[in-house]
Order: C-alpha cells, then sequence, then structure tokens
C-alpha cells in the first residue's frame, strides 16, 4: 500500500474507531490520522496471529481489521491513562 492510501485507511479506521469507542482523547485530525494508522498495524498483526488476514490494501477486510486494531489501541490507551474505556 502507498502513503496515500495508508493515509486514507488511517483516517477512516480513526473516525470510525473513535466513534465507535467515544471517549475524551487528546489530539485532533491528525492524531485520529495516526491513531488510525497504528490501530492498521496492530490489527494486522492481530489478524496474521490469529490466521484471519492482514491488513493487505484498500478494501473492506483490511478496514475491518484496522478498525479492530484502532479499538484495541484506544482501549489500552485509556487503560495505562487510567480513564474507562
Amino acid at each position: 500500500m502507498g502513503i496515500l492510501s495508508w493515509i486514507i485507511l488511517g483516517l477512516i479506521a480513526g473516525a470510525l474507531g473513535k466513534f465507535i469507542m467515544p471517549g475524551d482523547d487528546p489530539g485532533g485530525f491528525f492524531m485520529t490520522i495516526v491513531i488510525g494508522i497504528v490501530g492498521a498495524v496492530i490489527g494486522g498483526f492481530i489478524g496474521t496471529l490469529i490466521g484471519i488476514g492482514n491488513v493487505t490494501g484498500f478494501n473492506i477486510g483490511s478496514l475491518v481489521l484496522a478498525v479492530i486494531g484502532t479499538l484495541v489501541l484506544l482501549f489500552a490507551y485509556r487503560k495505562i491513562k487510567g480513564r474507562s474505556a
């Protein structure tokens, strides 16, 4: 995937993750993209570990894994910071 695809996937995954799990998280537009991109990496790692696939391109499967990874990232961040998840 190219850098533009990662940015777009990160924006969508980050926005969906924050929509599904709303909270008082820092950051705006760019932080949402970063959260989504890191979430995509986490989702791809988890998907590869359990054998359901990985983030291979801009498709529905990759988006679902990226959103799952984003939710895991937001959950872990909130647990570390002591906020309710």
